[in-house]
């Protein structure tokens, strides 16, 4: 699941942020990692690569050109912005994600996405928890040393010019987000809805507050050990932690809002509700905590909507009375049953049966016999269990499914492309629309002229501009576009056609997996009904 974060730095040393890059650093203090003779100790891994700096140093080349166009002079200027895209640990061992290829993603969407500005893009193999997950920083200049074609996320002229600064806006956060979701559907990576917030927002900084508290909390607990002391708790949990699962433990039982409310309240929890909106107030706090930093699930529609099934659980089992449980009648009892559940085969998905014949061609030694019947005995029964939970009957009927599978995976695959195909055509429309939009004062310039000479001249001193108008009437003329749609319009399009590309993705994905298993499970029991027969006929020669 890749996830795309933004940082704005206010900080004039542009040579810090490559040095983070570069050299290793004290995940809770970010100091710097020093060895025993002082030095800076470099990364054990990484790619780095600079834009638009020529063949001056990152840090020389933003200064030149902040001294050039006279910004980031004062102290309170945002100076750089550092964007980190963290793609999810599995990418590496099931998408074939390298260090290498997230390198070139993240130089690609630097250069589509910041044109004209000084960056850094830098890829590291792990994060700093140690989960494994590749991940890219592309550290840009604020300031924007040349002029560049108006993008999809940009909303003023001045978004464009030379020597202005970049914006990181609310809605550029949401292109900036919808554009990582494309990049991952097309290079076939894990991600998630970025487009919509989670069930649980950690933000930066209860992140760190709660990596501290744990560091806090383990070093206390060693030194209680030393002692021979029992530690009194082993996980840090911060105030948000605790009060969202107060709020789950309230809202498990409630059946109305007046009920939730005196639930909370009598664990100290005051919540309140203004403008629609919900916020919680715990005894130790004098600011309530709103619902939009704690989650979606804790705000005002998902409250109510819970709510609103715990009264129809509550009305259903008040009119249906509850079947009489059975409870073990000794400890005998309750250890069998918790023995036969814990022993119970567990469906986790079947694999091919090997063709022992054919590997001992190939020249396979007993070992490996010895395993491959081992693992073909395994595979028997997780393909006979599937192929009876299933409720298949005969062959026949597993063959049928396969082919309804494969076919309902072909409908969803097409589905997809012509979706994509859509999304590709609006993706075309909106890059030539803003480009005949940013040539409109152009336009408007030759209008005014009065004479053809002016014209002419005028027309001449603007050529490039006329030669995109016309190139983008062009492409409006082949696609037989007689009004332009609004841009607003347009970008929510796209955004809507992406929402459906991503649930068509995920289904196929799903459909994909479905058709794998029974093709599997085909395969298989083809192989179990071909070795019937021959056992039929050993027993036969042995009588």
């Amino acid at each position: 699941m890749a996830t795309f974060k933004h940082i704005s730095s206010k900080n004039a040393d542009y040579g810090a942020a490559e040095q983070y890059l570069t050299f290793e650093h004290d995940e809770f203090t970010m100091k710097p990692t020093l060895d025993k003779n002082g030095r800076l100790v470099l990364r054990d891994d990484y790619r780095i690569s600079s834009l638009n700096c020529g063949e001056e140093d990152f840090a020389i080349a933003c200064m030149r050109s902040n001294l050039k166009y006279g910004k980031n002079q004062k102290r309170e200027d945002v100076k750089s912005h550092h964007y980190i895209i963290s793609f999810d640990p599995r990418d590496a061992p099931d998408n074939g994600l390298t260090v290498d290829r997230a390198q070139e993603l993240g130089e690609q969407f630097c250069k589509e996405h910041f044109p004209g500005h000084q960056a850094l893009v830098c890829t590291h193999p792990d994060g700093h928890n140690h989960s494994g997950n590749i991940h890219v920083h592309i550290v840009i200049n604020s300031l924007r040393i040349a002029e560049v074609p108006l993008l999809p996320y940009m909303e003023r002229p001045a978004d464009t010019r030379e020597g202005c600064k970049h914006r990181c806006t609310d809605a550029a956060m949401e292109y900036f987000k919808a554009e990582v979701m494309e990049m991952c559907h097309r290079e076939n990576l894990y991600q998630i809805d970025l487009l919509h917030g989670s069930k649980n927002r950690i933000t930066e900084r209860e992140y760190w507050a709660k990596r501290k508290g744990q560091a806090a909390l383990d070093k206390e607990n060693a030194s209680l050990a030393a002692t021979g002391e029992p530690p009194k708790l082993t996980k840090f949990e911060t105030d948000k932690e605790k009060l969202r699962r107060t709020i789950r433990a309230a809202l498990s039982s409630a059946i109305s809002f007046e009920d939730l409310s005196g639930k909370l309240l009598q664990q100290g929890v005051t919540v309140k509700e203004s403008r629609g909106r919900l916020s919680y107030l715990t005894p130790e706090r004098t600011k309530p905590i709103t619902a939009r930093k704690l989650g979606d699930d804790f705000d005002r529609a998902a409250i109510l909507e819970a709510l609103t099934i715990n009264a129809q659980n509550a009305a259903r089992a008040a009119e249906t009375p509850a079947p009489k449980q059975e409870y073990p009648h000794s400890i005998k009892d309750r250890l069998q049953r918790n023995r036969a559940a814990i022993n119970a085969p567990k469906n986790d998905g079947v694999q091919r049966m090997v063709d022992i014949a054919a590997k001992r061609a190939e020249g396979k030694g007993k070992g490996y016999e010895k395993w491959a019947s081992l693992h073909n005995l395994k595979q028997m029964a997780a393909t006979m269990s599937i192929y009876e939970e299933s409720g298949f009957s005969s062959p026949e009927e597993l063959e049928a499914a396969l082919a309804a599978a494969s076919a309902e995976l072909s409908n969803v695959h097409a589905e997809l492309k012509a979706v994509e195909s859509t999304l590709r055509e609006k993706k075309d429309l909106q890059k030539q629309l803003l480009a005949y939009i940013k040539t409109k004062p152009a336009r408007d310039g030759l209008r005014a002229q009065k004479t053809e000479k002016a014209r002419r001249a005028y027309r001449e001193q603007h050529e490039s501009e006329f030669i995109i108008s016309e190139s983008a009437a062009r492409y409006f003329k082949a696609q037989g576009i007689q009004k332009l749609p609004a841009t607003k319009a347009l970008q929510t399009e796209i955004e809507q056609l992406t929402k459906e590309k991503n649930a068509l993705y995920n289904e196929y994905r799903e459909k994909k997996a479905s058709v794998r298993e029974l093709q599997t499970v085909k395969g298989n029991l083809d192989k179990i009904l071909r070795r019937e027969p021959e056992r039929g006929k050993g027993r036969e020669n042995e009588r």
